[in-house]
């Protein structure tokens, strides 16, 4: 019986997605083929964890997948029977009165996930990657129907082919997957020697990966069909890259698609205003800096960040301008703050402020 998926990957069965997501991760590194080569035990460690995954990081396989529990007749994803016990809800019992004479239909590979990692100039210009994929792919000398060749599969003489074993039970009839063939349907008499007879052998296969321009840290693509191959010749599920993208040291990424530089800009800039050169994509531009500009004050160059996705515009540069203070300053520079100061009479700008809390309610003024 396959063991629970939550303890697969280690966590409770209220765990959040980011949770899950998380121990996935870990363990995919941690078992990782490429970090772990010719040990068997810790392949089969990586198979598991993204078979768990591949069930729990989708929204309605989980729901699916709870509702079933160790129970549940076909797991999530097209796996045959991963639970190994009873169908446990009425469609799949009514099912099977529906399905009766029909072939079963071959299972759909699993869905793999891998990353890559980008630095931010690919992230926003797009770029062509190679990713490493280790998967069970269709096995070449039999070409996936698991029997040696010059043979073929034969038809379950128990279940007639349908790969279900169905028991009445008054009004009711309760769905196994059939014993003798495990659900597949069919008996191989004989197993190709070069897979055991699964049609599936363990591969290691590069593909490359157009990244769109614009993409964000945790950007997934989908490539179609080149997830793990299915059993007994079934369609291959889908391979997701996700994204990672180094931060950069100069441009922050925005959740809508625009950028933000922070431009530290002098007192007497921020007083006078002036223009400023500041960094773009592309080189750099000037923007105006108006008199009696605060800190924080956002400026913005529209059609500057990245490529949207769809490439049809661009999103904006937003520059933050920050007062820069310096901590010491020399004896030319002490004098003109001191002329400046001066020059503003001794005003105090936080007078307002102390009248109106003077004023407010319940206040008990000092005698």
């Amino acid at each position: 019986m396959a063991r629970d998926f939550y303890e697969v990957l280690g966590v409770p069965k209220k765990a959040s997605q980011d949770e899950i997501k998380k121990a996935y991760r870990t363990l995919a590194r941690q078992y990782h083929p490429d970090r772990n080569p010719g040990d068997e035990e810790a392949e089969e460690h990586f198979k598991e964890v993204q078979q768990a995954y591949d069930t729990l990081s989708e929204p309605e396989k989980r729901k699916e997948y709870d509702a079933g529990g160790m129970f549940s007749g076909i797991g999530g994803g097209g796996r045959p029977f991963g639970g190994g016990g009873f169908t446990s809800d009425l469609g799949d019992i009514f099912s099977t009165f529906f399905n009766r004479g029909r072939e079963p239909q071959p299972a759909r590979g699993r869905d793999l996930e891998t990353e890559v990692r980008l630095n931010f100039d690919q992230a926003v210009n797009g770029t062509q990657m190679t990713v490493s994929v280790p998967k069970y792919e269709r096995c070449t000398t039999c070409d996936g129907s698991g029997a040696k060749p010059g043979t073929s599969p034969k038809v379950c003489p128990r279940c007639g082919g349908r790969g279900i074993d169905t028991e009445s039970q008054g009004f009711f009839s309760i769905s196994q997957p059939c014993p003798q063939c495990g659900g597949s349907g069919q008996l191989i008499e004989e197993p190709c020697e070069t897979c055991g007879g699964s049609g599936l052998t363990r591969q290691i296969k590069r593909y490359k990966v157009n990244i769109p321009a614009g993409v964000k840290d945790g950007t997934r693509i989908r490539l179609s069909g080149k997830g793990e191959a299915g059993p007994r010749g079934g369609p291959p599920g889908d391979l997701y890259v996700t994204t990672r993208v180094s931060p950069s040291p100069v441009f922050k990424q925005l959740d809508d698609g625009n950028l933000e530089v922070t431009v530290p800009i002098t007192v007497a800039e921020a007083l006078q205003g002036g223009t400023v050169e500041v960094p773009t994509l592309n080189g750099s531009k000037r923007i105006r800096v108006p008199a009696g500009t605060k800190h924080g004050t956002v400026q913005r160059l529209r059609g500057e960040g990245p490529p949207r996705p769809g490439g049809r515009s661009r999103g904006d540069i937003r520059y933050r301008l920050e007062i820069d203070v310096p901590s010491d300053l020399s004896r030319e520079q002490r004098k003109a703050v001191d002329d400046l100061a001066e020059a503003f009479n001794g005003s105090n700008p936080r007078e307002r402020l102390l009248r109106q809390a003077s004023a407010a309610p319940g206040k008990v003024s000092e005698e």
